[in-house]
């Protein structure tokens, strides 16, 4: 037996037994209902009472045409709709007065799907931009969920305030990190090794948890360590501070891993290369994050109340990677070259100062006409009279 559906027939029963019972339901919505029949029937009850209510009969019933009308007007929209399913309803409600609560569990029902489609959006999005090396469609999907998040916590009638679960719970696990990711990452470390000063372009902005290997995140906080600390970053200082760290005695690194990444070229921009990672964390973490929210949204265990705290907690990682993701764009960037050679002449004109027209008047020194340079000119123009001599 399912519980919603019983909720949703009895909310249904309640009105069409007691249309005053809409007064109470003011809250509720036609796309609450998960039934496309239910959603048709209760939008015509909203339509004809908004017309005009039925009066009641002499005895304090409720006319027969209440329901026949409100089926008629379902019917346009929804096929298969008989007066038969409406005595259905009727009999699905065992208290009209009790329609308030039956509209509360239509809207739990609600709160639960919605969560859980607009995770699904954000989850596809997250997969298009990884594969794109985009953030645009991600982060849209993300703001719209936070939104939806905000307005069905007001519905509910609660502050749309993170709450982290109350115990430990497993969290989902990134995908697998693809052979044309993990290539990239140890470019960027290659070029962080080989190239003094790459560090301090990434190092404000990106992190170990960025990296989707373990391994590489690893030896980035090494790196990190050496630039934090003043001291030279390259292959032999790499190494040493790994072996401090106890990372090749651990088993997280190898020594034939570490061999082909310090025997890269090391040739490229650091900044563009980090620019690309955390593109890629933020769509993971995105991802991430919907796999969380869509468990939360499956689980009929939590209120709405605990649903919308725990989705806004799991999508705290992805607030901290976006305003990561935000400072690198905010950095310098070098200015593209301009493939029209045309535009650029017309852009130097129009900044240069507009020349002096020359004078009509003949020069005041005999050397200018005879077109001496300008700085004999002015020469010519300071010296002294010649002194005569006896």
């Amino acid at each position: 037996m399912d519980a919603l559906l019983k909720g949703e027939q009895a909310v249904l029963g309640a009105v069409l037994l007691d249309p005053d019972q809409l007064d109470a339901l003011t809250w509720l919505r036609p796309t609450d209902f998960y039934r496309p029949v239910h959603q048709a029937l209760f939008s015509s009850m909203r339509t004809l009472d908004d017309a005009k209510r039925p009066a009641r009969e002499a005895d304090g019933g409720v006319p027969l045409s209440w329901l026949t009308d409100t089926v008629a007007d379902a019917g346009r929209h929804v096929r298969g709709l008989s007066t038969s399913y409406a005595h259905t309803l009727i009999a699905a409600c065992p208290r009209p007065q009790h329609a308030p609560v039956y509209g509360r569990m239509v809207l739990e029902g609600s709160i639960h799907r919605t969560v859980t489609e607009h995770a699904v959006r954000l989850e596809h999005a997250a997969r298009i931009d990884a594969e794109q090396h985009q953030v645009d469609g991600v982060l849209h999907h993300a703001d719209v969920l936070v939104g939806v998040l905000g307005d069905l916590a007001r519905r509910w009638g609660t502050e749309p305030r993170p709450t982290p679960p109350p115990a430990a719970t497993g969290t989902a696990k990134p995908s697998p990190v693809g052979p044309e990711r993990s290539e990239d990452e140890r470019f960027l470390l290659a070029v962080l090794v080989h190239q003094p000063g790459a560090m301090a372009e990434v190092y404000d902005w990106l992190r170990p948890g960025d990296f989707a290997d373990t391994g590489h995140g690893q030896i980035y906080r090494c790196l990190g360590a050496l630039h934090h600390r003043g001291e030279p970053i390259d292959e032999v200082t790499a190494l040493w501070e790994i072996q401090r760290r106890g990372l090749l005695a651990a088993g997280t690194l190898s020594h034939e891993h570490l061999y082909s990444l310090f025997a890269g070229p090391g040739a490229g921009s650091a900044e563009w290369l980090g620019d690309q990672l955390i593109r890629s964390s933020v769509a993971r973490t995105a991802a991430v994050a919907a796999t969380a929210i869509q468990a939360l949204g499956d689980d009929e265990t939590l209120t709405p109340g605990r649903l919308i705290g725990q989705a806004l907690n799991a999508l705290g990682p992805l607030d901290e990677v976006r305003a990561r993701w935000n400072r690198s764009v905010r950095s310098p960037q070098k200015p593209a070259p301009d493939a029209d050679g045309a535009a650029r002449v017309t852009a130097a004109l129009a900044r240069s100062p507009a020349p002096t027209p020359r004078s009509s008047t003949a020069p005041s020194h005999p050397e200018a006409a005879a077109g001496l340079p300008s700085r004999n000119r002015a020469a010519a123009a300071t010296t002294l009279p010649a002194r005569s001599f006896p």
